[in-house]
C-alpha cells in the first residue's frame, strides 16, 4: 500500500517538480528540495518541537503557506511503520479537530511529513510550557478546547472506517489554530479497528500518566483506553496540573489521586487552575470534574463513549438538560477481574446521568 507509494516517489527520482495532488491519494507528493527550502535546510531557528521520533520544524513554501515539517531522525522498521501508520491515517481522515495533513516527502534515508501549521502551538505550551505564564486559555476557551478534542476523538471513534484508536492522547498532541480550535495531532501509534473487532491485545504505546489500566497492564486496547486518556487530558485543561508528578518521598501520584480528595469534599474550586482566578463557571467547573472521572474509572465497562462525553460537555456548556453520571463507590482503579468478553458489550450500555453521589472512596 503505502510502501508501493513512497517507492514511487522517493528514492530513484532526482527530478524536482513542486508539490503535487496523486490521483491515488488526497495529499500532496512534496520535493526534498522545496522542503528543504521551506524550513531554511532544517534551521535550528525553525524547529518547533521535538520528540522521540525526531524534530518538527516551521517553515514557509514559495507559495508564501506556512506548514510544519516533521522530520524523523532516523530511518528504522520501527519510524518507518509509524510513519506509514501516520501517513495513511491522516490522508484518510478530514475533520475540523483532527490535524491536517498537507503531504509527505519519502526517500532515500528522508521521512518527512508536513502538516498544516499551528500558529498557538501546543496545548501543553499554554498549560505547562513557555506560554503557561501569560494564560493565554480562559475558562470559555478551555472548554472549546476539550469540546474540540472530544470531537475529534468521536470522529476516530464512530464515523471514521475503519474505526481508529488514537493511542496517544495527550496534551502535547493537541494543537491550536489561530482561533484556539483544537485539533487532535500525531497518529504514529495509531489502531485502525475492523468492523465487529472491539479490542486488540496489543504492545504498549502511550505515555505514561495517560494510560488506561488495562492497557498498560495487559496491553489491552480499545476505544475506552482513549476515553480514558482524554480524562486525564480533561482534568489536566480544568486544573493545569501534570498527569503525573512526583512527591517529595518519591511517590509518584497521579492527577486523579491528586484531585479525589478535592472532589470528595465538595471542594471542586480548589481544582481550577489558580492563574483563572476564579474566573468560570462553577457549575460547569463541577460538571466537567464529574466526566472526567468517569472517564478514568477503573473498569473499562464503566467508562462512557466518546459520543456521550461530547454530548455531556455540549450539554454542559450550553447549559441544555442536566444529566447525572454516578460515580460508583469503592472502585478501584484497575480491574483485574474483567475479561476479553467484557470489553465487547459497552456499546450498548445506557446514557448514564451525571451527580457527585456515590464517589469513589
Amino acid at each position: 500500500m503505502l510502501k508501493t507509494c513512497f517507492n514511487c516517489f522517493g528514492g530513484e527520482q532526482t527530478q524536482e517538480i513542486s508539490a503535487q495532488k496523486n490521483k491515488d491519494y488526497p495529499w500532496d507528493i512534496y520535493t526534498l528540495k522545496e522542503l528543504v527550502s521551506a524550513t531554511s535546510n532544517f534551521h535550528n531557528d525553525n524547529k518547533i518541537g521535538e520528540g522521540g521520533f525526531g524534530s518538527v520544524y516551521w517553515g514557509r513554501t514559495s507559495k508564501g503557506i506556512e506548514i510544519a515539517v516533521k522530520r524523523l531522525k532516523a530511518m528504522s522498521a520501527k519510524a518507518e511503520m509509524e510513519f506509514a501508520i501516520e501517513v495513511e491515517i491522516l490522508g484518510r481522515v478530514r475533520h475540523k479537530n483532527l490535524l491536517g495533513l498537507r503531504g509527505f516527502y519519502a526517500g532515500e534515508d528522508e521521512r518527512l511529513i508536513v502538516y498544516d501549521y499551528m500558529p498557538n502551538h501546543s496545548l501543553i505550551t499554554h498549560l505547562h510550557g513557555t506560554l503557561s505564564a501569560d494564560c493565554h486559555l480562559d475558562w470559555p476557551r478551555r472548554m472549546r478546547i476539550a469540546i474540540g478534542s472530544a470531537e475529534g476523538l468521536c470522529y476516530l471513534h464512530h464515523e471514521a472506517n475503519p474505526h481508529i484508536i488514537h493511542r496517544d492522547i495527550k496534551a502535547s498532541n493537541v494543537l491550536l489554530d489561530l482561533n484556539y480550535q483544537a485539533k487532535v495531532a500525531d497518529f504514529g501509534f495509531a489502531k485502525l479497528i475492523p468492523d465487529g473487532v472491539t479490542h486488540l491485545t496489543t504492545r504498549v504505546k502511550g505515555t505514561l500518566g495517560y494510560l488506561a489500566p488495562e492497557y498498560a497492564m495487559w496491553g489491552k486496547v480499545s476505544e475506552s483506553c482513549d476515553v480514558y486518556s482524554f480524562g486525564i487530558l480533561l482534568l489536566e485543561i480544568i486544573s493545569a496540573r501534570k498527569p503525573l508528578e512526583k512527591l517529595p518521598n518519591g511517590v509518584k501520584r497521579d492527577i486523579v489521586q491528586w484531585a479525589l480528595p478535592y472532589l470528595q469534599k465538595g471542594d471542586f474550586n480548589h481544582i481550577a487552575d489558580p492563574r483563572l482566578k476564579g474566573k468560570f463557571n462553577r457549575e460547569q467547573l463541577k460538571n466537567t470534574i464529574l466526566i472526567a472521572m468517569k472517564c478514568t474509572d477503573g473498569n473499562p465497562e464503566n467508562r462512557p463513549s466518546m459520543l456521550e462525553v461530547v454530548d455531556w460537555l455540549k450539554g454542559n456548556v450550553v447549559e441544555k438538560r442536566k444529566k447525572e453520571i454516578k460515580i460508583n463507590k469503592n472502585e478501584d482503579y484497575v480491574d483485574d477481574e474483567t475479561d476479553n468478553e467484557g470489553y465487547t458489550k459497552r456499546k450498548n450500555k445506557p446514557r448514564l446521568p451525571i451527580s457527585e453521589s456515590n464517589i469513589r472512596k
